[in-house]
C-alpha cells in the first residue's frame, strides 16, 4: 500500500444565506451556527460583530465607522491517501477579505483564524479518552500529534494551497483555562498587549508540532487574551488591515463560543487565570450550542478513526517511518 497524498481545496462563503453541506464537517463552530430556527438571524449578527469590530479597530480615514467590511470563505483541504480518487476531509479555516467602501477595492486577508481538523478530533475526543481510561492521572500517548503535525504541514506545502495562498495561516484560538497568563509591557498597536505563560499548554503543544509558534495578545478594547498560532513572524510578515480581519472575526466567534471569557464584563489582569465558570458576563444575540458542538467533535472522532486512523493504517505508518529516515 503506497501513499500518494493528493489534496484539493474547495471553498464556501460564510454569509447570512450559509447552509452546511452534508459533506461539511459537522464539528464546525460555522455549521453549529447555521442550523434551526434562528439560523438566519444568528448568522447576521455574527457578521454584524465582526464588521463593526474591524471599523472599530481600523479607525484612521474613516469617521464613520463604515469604510469596511469583512468577506469569510470556509475554506476545505481534502486528501486522497491512496491516489485513488477517494478523498478525506483533513483540515477546514476560514479565508478573510477585506472590502473597502471607499476605494471599491477587494484586499486580501489571512487564511486561517478558526481550525477545524477530523483527526484533531479524533485525537482530543477519542485517543486521549481511551488511553487515559482508568487510569490515576492524565498523560498523552507516545508520538501524540505527529501524524496530524505532519499531514497539516504536507497539506500547506501542497501546490492546491501554495498556488491559491500567498501567505501562511494565521489561526488564533481561546487560551487555555489551564494556565495562568502574565501581561507584558510589549504592546503592538493592532494585536494590543502581550501575555505571557510559563509553560505550554496541550493545544500549544499540539500546534507546535503543525510547526506552528504561538504568542499571547489581547487587542484594544478587548477584555481577555488570544492564542495566535503562526509560522513566520506575525508581527512583520501581515498587514494592519490583515491582522485586524483575524482580530475582528476570532473576536466575534469567542464571544460567542466563550462568553465567560472573551465576554466578560471585567477585564484580564496583571496575571489572568481563564475560567469556563465565571458568571459575570453577557450573552451575544447568537444561538450556540456547546453541548451539541461536544457531542459531535466524539462522533467525528470516532468516524476520523474508522475511516481514516483504521482504513489507511499501513499507509500512514508506512509514510511516518519513511519521514522520520530523512
Amino acid at each position: 500500500m503506497t501513499t500518494q497524498f493528493n489534496s484539493r481545496i474547495k471553498s464556501v462563503a460564510f454569509d447570512e444565506n450559509y447552509e452546511p453541506a452534508q459533506s461539511t464537517r459537522l464539528t464546525t463552530n460555522f455549521a453549529n451556527l447555521a442550523r434551526g430556527e434562528n439560523r438566519k438571524q444568528n448568522l447576521q449578527n455574527a457578521i454584524r460583530m465582526i464588521n463593526n469590530r474591524f471599523n472599530d479597530l481600523a479607525n484612521w480615514d474613516n469617521p464613520n465607522a463604515d469604510r469596511y467590511s469583512v468577506a469569510l470563505d470556509i475554506i476545505s483541504m481534502d486528501i486522497d491517501v491512496l491516489g485513488d480518487g477517494e478523498f478525506f476531509p483533513a483540515i477546514e479555516m476560514l479565508k478573510t477579505s477585506i472590502i473597502d467602501h471607499h476605494t471599491h477595492q477587494t484586499l486580501d486577508g489571512i487564511v486561517g483564524n478558526s481550525f477545524s481538523s477530523y483527526v484533531r478530533d479524533y485525537d482530543f475526543s477519542v485517543l486521549l479518552a481511551d488511553y487515559n481510561k482508568d487510569k490515576p492521572s492524565f498523560s498523552v500517548p507516545q508520538n501524540y500529534g505527529d501524524l496530524h503535525g505532519k499531514l497539516f504541514q504536507h497539506l500547506l506545502n501542497s501546490d492546491a494551497f501554495t498556488q491559491q495562498f500567498k501567505k501562511a495561516p494565521v489561526i488564533c484560538l481561546s487560551v487555555s483555562t489551564t494556565k495562568t497568563y502574565y501581561k507584558t509591557t510589549n504592546v503592538h498597536p493592532i494585536l494590543g498587549t502581550e501575555y505571557r505563560q510559563e509553560a505550554y499548554s496541550l493545544t500549544d503543544e499540539y500546534f507546535a508540532k503543525m510547526g506552528l509558534k504561538v504568542r499571547y495578545f489581547m487587542p484594544p478594547k478587548s477584555v481577555a487574551p488570544y492564542a495566535f498560532y503562526f509560522s513566520g513572524d506575525l508581527l512583520n510578515d501581515y498587514t494592519n488591515l490583515e491582522l485586524i480581519s483575524t482580530i475582528a472575526t476570532m473576536e466575534a466567534f469567542q464571544k460567542i463560543y466563550r462568553p465567560e471569557i472573551y465576554n466578560a464584563n471585567s477585564v484580564a489582569g496583571q496575571v489572568y487565570q481563564p475560567s469556563l465558570t465565571y458568571e459575570d458576563y453577557s450573552l451575544t444575540q447568537v444561538d450556540y450550542d456547546r453541548v451539541e458542538r461536544t457531542e459531535l467533535a466524539i462522533k467525528q472522532g470516532k468516524y476520523t478513526q474508522t475511516h481514516f486512523i483504521q482504513k489507511y493504517h499501513a499507509a500512514l505508518d508506512a509514510w511516518m517511518a519513511q519521514s522520520l529516515d530523512k
